[in-house]
């Protein structure tokens, strides 16, 4: 089955993501769900909603296992249950009503009083019901927690019990500033907290049945959860810090209690379960303390349910499940099988070998600019050549590595990659080659459009394509007219001015200023020479940059601080990755991130991501990057650059709307990997809108669904060229397996024609008289034999790429794991992959 894994990944130990799961979580689900022969794709929830829906709607999964918590309100655990609802995809878990009411522990109390289940005195306060005096008559001792949250947050055993009405007032308007949906001040019971698991259909190792009756099969031994003496403190309570901060303090194990205390805890279990109508997986929580009445050891006191709870490995269902025998993947294959069962997807599950639910495969051309200079290094890295324009000038390409990583993550999932370089013949190539959609990172050939020509090309063929328009492209790259559109939004950016000649007259900065090329990316052409300290040094920089790139320079003030890049993902409310800090190792006066800190072989510079950050200095970062992203109108990807002056104003130095992605090295790529996305879902995430503009494309023409790519009508030859096309890249198709290394610099073989997804036949192409024979494209369908068309004029001979190695079909990239722990420093080392 092709699974998505929907969660929140937790990247920071911030008490807001303590419902989160971590890296190692997420790891481990995915691998248990692999090993049962399951194509898995992680979907990390955190962000717009839009970019949910969009990746759903790309994998068309079979069936979504969801850990997602949300991020804000009383009704976050719900809302992607509701989204996925609405989409008809089914889901483990509970529903969205349940989840809503599981989460609220006023609510799940009152509904679970009419089925008999003994909770402890409660009572519902925030602000209004504060003022009408609820806690007027409050019996002590009593707990205060908040009222819609989990994993203890906000419950801390040093004062949250509190004891007389002083402390309760300090305590509730302390937690009211915080948690301003709800507190609940609960009667305090001394005793010891035991946790009762329930997993659907979960059955003994060795088949045995669990021997009490009326107690479903699924709920599962109770969990005591045992405190270290020496960090327990007056009141026995597993709050946060142990919870989250010193886990190694507390120990569980299968509950030490008598057999009829045993029983009455699964009993209540199982009747929370019906009564609340939970589904698949849920975790009942209760406390236990010895009883003064006639006849019964312990009395046995609901304390709340979970109805998502976590599938930490070693989180106490995973304790009760190793009585039974089984282990962590045992687990995770129940909470699917139990939900494939209520959905009607067993026979899916269960075929085998199992059957691929149907997947729109594309052909997705791949447009890109190769390195080939021989002063540039074929594993992404710069040469040690010398200084000048020859040093820098394929600097904004892309190595072989590099390429062959991206159309191997394109191909995993499930479609043709059609490799296109950008070379003068591209359209031609482009308008021959059929393809549905275009990956594009070309970084063009010349000019202040030159990243804007892919894009135009690809709008004149009517071809959808990821990243951003031509439009935003040009204005991006003019670093001139990014800044003039930047202050017009209200974003702060540095004083400057874009001087042609240097012999202008200059504005009255404040010096220091830095001068950089105007129309330049990859730090080209910047140095820690760059900063000058007055008008005269301003001139000469100026006139040497115009010299050696052409085109005008760009002075402005040098802003001093910290130095932050962030990543963005989407599409009007993009995702915003976490920040990664350029941290300047034995900086000198003016630190500056240029050309040679982003090389390899710098000790210069080190990376700390996510950046140290204040909660409001965060949200500032957010909200200019966001407004950033929507001034240049971006969508799909972008790496917005930031300085963060001493007085805490941040100021955006460029964005980055066509940004690296060489594989653990361009910055774009190592700030994903610490969000928790590997190489290919990064690859994934920035072509889900380009997929959803190709769906939009195809319900808006209906007619044109077997090839919206395809160009008009253009002759024999052009056909007949079409595999040439590929060729003329200096590229082979990126299906095919490498080449050995010592043939890697011959040219590769034209490439097949991938079958096409039109209904009707495609027609072949005759051999051209005299030429050596073409490949032919393969028939689309078999429904009806393909129609042959008159002979085709011979085509001209492909051109040969100049130097460099022709582009192999991709090597399987190695899976990339997630940081082992999310909350650690990132120190990259800049070296070439």
């Amino acid at each position: 089955m092709r699974i998505a894994l929907t969660h929140n990944l937790k990247i920071t130990g911030s008490a807001e993501e303590a419902e989160f799961d971590s890296p190692e979580t997420i790891a481990a689900i995915a691998g248990a769900l692999e090993r049962a022969g399951h194509e898995v794709e992680r979907i990390e929830v955190s962000g717009p909603a839009s970019r949910v829906l969009a990746r759903l709607e790309a994998l068309q999964p079979d069936l979504i296992f969801n850990t997602a918590e949300g991020h804000k309100g009383k009704t976050r655990e719900a809302f992607y249950p509701s989204l996925f609802d609405e989409l008809g995809i089914p889901y483990t878990g509970s529903d969205a009503y349940t989840l809503n009411v599981a989460l609220d522990k006023s609510l799940t109390k009152r509904v679970l009083a009419s089925y008999g289940v003994t909770t402890p005195r409660a009572r519902l306060v925030n602000r209004t019901t504060l003022e009408s005096g609820a806690l007027d008559d409050v019996s002590f001792p009593v707990i205060v927690k908040p009222n819609f949250e989990g994993s203890s947050k906000g419950i801390f055993r040093e004062w949250s019990v509190c004891e007389d009405a002083y402390h309760l007032a300090e305590v509730v308007e302390r937690q009211l500033a915080r948690f301003e949906a709800g507190l609940l001040v609960e009667h305090y019971i001394a005793g010891i907290d035991v946790a009762c698991a329930f997993v659907d259909g979960l059955k003994e190792a060795s088949g045995a049945r669990p021997s009490a009756a009326g107690i479903p099969e699924g709920v599962l031994t109770p969990i005591e959860f045992v405190i270290d003496p020496q960090v327990a403190g007056r009141h026995n309570v597993y709050d946060f810090n142990l919870k989250h901060a010193k886990p190694e303090h507390v120990t569980r194990r299968p509950a030490q209690l008598p057999a009829a205390t045993i029983e009455r805890i699964r009993s209540l279990t199982a009747r929370v379960v019906r009564a609340l109508d939970l589904k698949d997986h849920a975790r009942c929580e209760f406390r236990v303390t010895p009883s003064s009445k006639r006849g019964l050891d312990h009395d046995v006191h609901f304390l709340e349910v979970d109805g998502l709870p976590t599938l930490q490995p070693g989180a106490s269902v995973f304790v009760a499940a190793a009585q039974r025998g089984v282990d962590f993947d045992g687990v995770i294959r129940a909470i699917v099988r139990s939900a494939c069962k209520r959905r009607g997807l067993l026979p899916l599950l269960e075929s085998t070998p199992p059957r691929r639910a149907k997947r729109t495969a594309l052909r997705v051309g791949f447009t890109y600019n190769m390195k080939r200079s021989d002063t540039v290094a074929t594993d992404g890295g710069p040469g040690k050549g010398g200084a000048g324009a020859a040093y820098d000038s394929e600097a904004e390409f892309d190595s072989p590595r590099t390429i062959q990583a991206i159309a191997s993550a394109i191909e995993s999932y499930g479609h043709t990659v059609v490799p296109l370089e950008a070379t003068p013949d591209l359209p031609r190539a482009l308008g021959a080659s059929g393809v549905d959609v275009v990956f594009n990172i070309a970084e063009g050939l010349r000019g202040r459009g030159r990243e804007a020509q892919v894009p135009a090309l690809c709008e004149l063929l009517g071809i959808p394509y990821s990243g951003s328009d031509a439009t935003t492209l040009s204005l991006a790259l003019d670093k001139g007219l990014t800044k003039q559109i930047l202050r017009a939004a209200g974003i702060e950016t540095a004083e400057w001015q874009v001087v042609t000649t240097g012999r202008e007259k200059l504005k009255p900065f404040r010096y220091p200023v830095i001068v950089k090329p105007n129309a330049e990316g990859t730090s080209k052409g910047i140095t820690s020479a760059s900063v000058v300290k007055d008008e005269a040094a301003a001139r000469a920089a100026a006139k040497q940059l115009v010299d050696r790139y052409h085109q005008p320079a760009l002075i402005e003030e040098y802003i001093a601080g910290r130095e932050f890049t962030v990543g963005l993902l989407g599409e009007r409310r993009p995702k915003v990755l976490p920040p990664m800090e350029v941290v300047f190792v034995d900086p000198p006066s003016y630190p500056v991130y240029g050309y040679d800190e982003k090389q390899s072989d710098t000790p210069r510079v080190r990376f700390e991501c996510p950046a140290q950050l204040t909660p409001s200095e965060l949200r500032r970062i957010e909200k200019v990057v966001r407004d950033t992203f929507a001034a240049l109108a971006c969508r799909d990807v972008a790496r917005v650059d930031l300085r963060m002056a001493k007085d805490g104003r941040v100021y955006v130095i460029e964005i980055n709307p066509l940004p690296g992605l060489t594989p653990d090295f361009s910055d774009l790529c190592v700030i994903a990997k610490v969000a928790g996305m590997d190489y290919r879902m990064l690859i994934g995430e920035i072509m889900a809108g380009c997929l959803k503009r190709h769906r939009d494309a195809r319900a808006a023409t209906p007619q044109s669904a077997g090839a919206l790519a395809a160009a008009p009508q253009a002759g024999g030859a052009l056909a007949a060229a079409a595999p040439a096309a590929a060729g003329a890249a200096g590229a082979s198709p990126a299906s095919e397996p490498a080449p050995q290394a010592a043939h890697a610099a011959q040219p590769a073989p034209a490439p097949q024609a991938a079958p096409a997804s039109q209904p009707a036949p495609a027609p072949q192409a005759a051999p051209a008289p005299q030429a050596a024979p073409a490949p032919q494209p393969a028939p689309a369908s078999q429904a009806a034999p393909a129609p042959q068309p008159a002979p085709a004029p011979q085509p001209a001979p492909a051109p040969q790429p100049a130097s460099g190695p022709a582009l192999a079909g991709p090597a399987p990239l190695a899976a990339e794991q997630p940081p082992s722990s999310a909350a650690s420093v990132v120190e990259r080392e800049v070296a070439g992959p």
